[in-house]
C-alpha cells in the first residue's frame, strides 16, 4: 500500500481538516469577525467620495468634518476587526493545530518497529512538529490573507460594477487573468516546496544522528567526515530553497508589473470617464482607492503563496503520516490474559522476516516455559537472541508459527492487556527530563485518578502478594519501598527534592548503574506476570550487580522470565537455556541437562 497521499488527494485533506476543525461556537465568532474585517474597508472609500465632491461643490465645513470622521471611524473599525480576526484565527489554529501534533505523536507511536527502524528520530520530529507548524501558520494567513483578501476583492467589485460597469467588467477580467497566472504558477511552486519540506527533513534526520554519536565521532576522528555529509545535505537544501525563491520572487515581480498596468487602466479609463461627464473627480479618486484595495488582495496572496506552499507540502507528508497503519492486526474481540500469577509461554515453528526483506531472521524456533520458570537466551551478537524476546513483547508478530503467552496467541491480545502483564528490561535505559517519581510510573495517572475497576491492574507487593486496593499503587511510601529493593535507598536519600527531584540535562545526573537499577524498579512497579530482561545487567559493576541479585531473584520468583545474555556464565539462575544461531535454536534443554552434556559450561 502506497501511503504517500499527494497534497490534492481528497483524503489527505480530509484527514487534517477533520483534526484542525473548530467548535461551532467558535467558528461563529470566527465568520462574524471575518465578515466585519470585510465589509467595513469597503464602506470607507464611499465617505472618501462624497467628502471630495461636496469639498468641490462648495459643502460647509461641519458637515465634511462630519464626512471625515466617518470615514475614520469605519477605518478604525475594520482595524479593529482585523485584529480580533488574527487573534480569532490563531488561537483556533493552535488549538486545532495542537489537536493534530497529538494525533500524530499518538499515531507514531503506535505504529511498528518495523516502520520506525527506517526512519530517524529527527526525522519523525520534523513531521510531528514542523510540519505542523506550517500548517498552523498557514491556517493564520489563510483565514487573514486569503479568506478576508478574497471576501475583499469580490466586494471591491461588485461596488465597481455598481458605479461603472464598464470599468467593473476590464477589472472582472483582470482579477480573473490575475487568478489564472497565480493557479498556473502554483503548479510550479508546490512541488519545488515539497522537495524543501523534504531536504529539511533529512537535514534535521542527520544532525540528530550526529549529536547523538558525539562522543564516539570525536574519539575516533570522524569529525572531517561528518561535516562534509552535513555539508552535502546543507548543500542540497541550499539548492532547493534556491529555486523556490526564484519561483517566489518571480511571482512576486510579475504580479508587480501586472498591478502597475491594472492600475494605470483602471486610472486611465477614470479619467476618460470624468472627461466624458459621467464621473466625478470623487469617484474617480473612489476607483483609485479600490484600485489599491485589490491590489493588496492579491499581494497578500502572493506573499502567503510561500506559506501555501509549505502548507500543502506538509498536510501531504502529514496525510501520509496518518494514512500509515500498522502490521500488527488488533484484534476485534480480545482475548484477556489471565489477570494474576506468572504465564507460561509457547513458541511453536516460529519464523520471522522483516517486510519487504526475504532475509529470514528467525526459523522453526520451538520454545516452552511453564509458569514461573526462566528461559536463557544465550549466543552471539546478531544470532536472534534480541528478536525472540521482542516476540514475546509482541513488538513483531511471526511470519509462521504462534507466540502464545499464559495460553493465548498474542495476535488475541488486547495491547492493554499485554503492557500490563509483560514488562521488559533492557541495557539501554530510556531515563526522560522528568521527576523520579516520572520516571518510576512512566508517567502514569495518579492513583486518586483511577477507575474503580482497577483493581485488576494492581500490581503485586515487593512479596508478591496482590494488593487489596488501587490507593497505594504508586505513592510515595511504594516507590520508596520498591527504589530501596533495588538498592537505590542511599541514592534517593541524596536527592535534594526525593521523589520530586527532576532527572536529565537540567537536573540531576545519573549514572549508567543508577539509570539501569531505576528499570529494575519499574519492573517491580508492574503487575507482570513475564519479565524480559535484555542483557540488563551487562553496563553494572561488579559491586552493583551484587545489590540487585536478591532483588531479581524475588522479581523472578513470581514471575515467568526470559533473559538475555552473551555468556552461558550469566545464567546461573535460569530454568532452562537456548542456544541461538543465526536465527535458529541450536541447543534446548534443561540447564541441569545441558550441564551434563557439557553446553552451559
Amino acid at each position: 500500500m502506497n501511503s504517500q497521499l499527494d497534497a490534492s488527494h481528497p483524503d489527505a485533506r480530509r484527514l487534517v481538516l477533520s483534526t484542525l476543525r473548530p467548535g461551532r461556537r467558535a467558528m461563529f465568532a470566527l465568520v462574524l469577525a471575518v465578515l466585519a474585517a470585510t465589509v467595513l474597508p469597503l464602506v470607507a472609500p464611499l465617505f472618501t467620495r462624497r467628502f471630495v465632491d461636496g469639498a468641490m461643490a462648495g459643502d460647509g465645513l461641519r458637515l465634511l468634518t462630519f464626512i471625515a470622521l466617518g470615514y475614520l471611524g469605519f477605518a478604525v473599525a475594520g482595524q479593529l476587526a482585523r485584529m480580533l480576526t488574527a487573534w480569532l484565527a490563531s488561537r483556533l489554529a493552535w488549538d486545532g493545530t495542537n489537536r493534530l501534533r497529538e494525533l500524530l505523536a499518538a499515531h507514531a507511536l503506535g505504529l511498528d518497529m518495523a516502520y520506525h527502524r527506517q526512519r530517524t528520530p529527527g526525522e519523525m520530529i520534523e513531521r510531528v512538529d514542523g510540519d505542523v507548524d506550517a500548517i498552523a501558520q498557514f491556517v493564520v494567513a489563510f483565514l487573514l490573507d486569503v479568506v478576508v483578501s478574497v471576501l475583499l476583492l469580490f466586494g471591491v467589485v461588485a461596488v465597481v460594477f455598481a458605479v461603472d460597469p464598464r470599468i467593473g467588467a476590464v477589472l472582472l477580467v483582470y482579477c480573473v487573468a490575475l487568478v489564472v497566472g497565480m493557479v498556473r504558477a502554483q503548479r510550479l511552486a508546490v512541488p519545488a516546496a515539497t522537495t524543501v519540506r523534504q531536504r529539511h527533513a533529512a537535514l534535521f534526520g542527520q544532525l540528530e544522528e550526529r549529536l547523538a554519536g558525539a562522543e564516539d565521532i570525536r574519539a575516533n576522528g570522524a569529525g572531517h567526515h561528518v561535516v562534509n555529509r552535513l555539508h552535502q545535505s546543507s548543500a542540497e537544501l541550499y539548492r532547493a530553497d534556491l529555486r523556490a525563491e526564484r519561483i517566489a520572487g518571480g511571482l512576486y515581480a510579475g504580479t508587480t508589473v501586472a498591478f502597475a498596468v491594472g492600475t494605470a487602466l483602471v486610472l486611465g479609463m477614470a479619467a476618460w470617464g470624468h472627461n466624458a461627464g459621467t464621473l466625478t473627480v470623487g469617484t474617480a479618486v473612489l476607483l483609485f482607492q479600490y484600485m489599491q484595495m485589490v491590489r493588496a488582495p492579491f499581494e497578500r496572496l502572493i506573499d502567503q503563496l510561500k506559506n501555501y506552499q509549505k502548507a500543502l507540502a506538509a498536510v501531504s507528508r502529514v496525510g501520509g503520516l496518518l494514512a500509515e497503519q500498522r502490521t500488527l492486526p488488533v484484534p476485534a474481540h480480545p482475548q484477556p490474559l489471565p489477570p494474576v500469577g506468572p504465564l507460561s509461554i509457547d513458541m511453536d515453528g516460529v519464523a520471522f522476516a522483516y517486510p519487504d526483506d526475504d532475509e529470514q531472521i528467525l526459523a522453526d524456533v520451538d520454545l516452552h516455559l511453564a509458569p514461573g520458570e526462566t528461559l536463557g537466551l544465550v549466543g552471539r551478537t546478531g544470532s536472534g537472541k534480541t528478536t525472540i524476546a521482542r516476540m514475546v513483547l509482541r513488538l513483531y508478530d511471526p511470519t509462521a508459527g504462534s507466540v502464545r503467552v499464559g495460553g493465548v496467541d498474542l495476535r488475541d491480545v488486547g495491547l492493554a492487556d499485554l503492557h500490563q502483564r509483560v514488562c521488559v528490561v533492557t541495557q539501554d535505559v530510556q531515563l526522560f527530563a522528568a521527576s523520579v517519581r516520572d520516571n518510576l510510573t512512566l508517567f502514569r495517572a495518579s492513583d486518586s485518578t483511577a477507575s474503580p475497576d482497577a483493581s485488576a491492574d494492581v500490581p503485586p507487593d515487593i512479596d508478591g502478594a496482590m494488593s487489596e486496593t488501587n490507593t497505594d499503587r504508586y505513592s510515595d511510601d511504594r516507590l520508596r519501598s520498591v527504589l530501596a529493593e533495588v538498592g537505590l535507598e542511599d541514592w534517593l536519600d541524596a536527592l535534594p527534592d526525593g521523589l520530586d527531584t527532576v532527572l536529565g540535562p537540567q537536573g540531576e545526573g545519573v549514572s549508567a548503574g543508577e539509570a539501569q537499577l531505576l528499570a529494575f524498579a519499574r519492573a517491580f512497579l508492574t503487575n507482570a506476570g513475564v519479565v524480559v530482561l535484555d542483557e540488563a545487567s551487562s553496563r553494572l559493576d561488579p559491586a552493583t550487580e551484587l545489590r540487585i541479585d536478591a532483588a531479581l531473584d524475588r522479581l523472578l520468583a513470581a514471575r515467568t522470565g526470559v533473559l538475555i545474555a552473551h555468556r552461558l556464565s550469566s545464567l546461573s539462575r535460569v530454568d532452562k537455556i537456548a542456544v541461538v544461531d543465526d536465527g535458529r535454536v541450536m541447543e534446548y534443554g534443561r540447564r541441569a541437562e545441558l550441564d551434563a552434556a557439557g553446553v552451559a559450561r
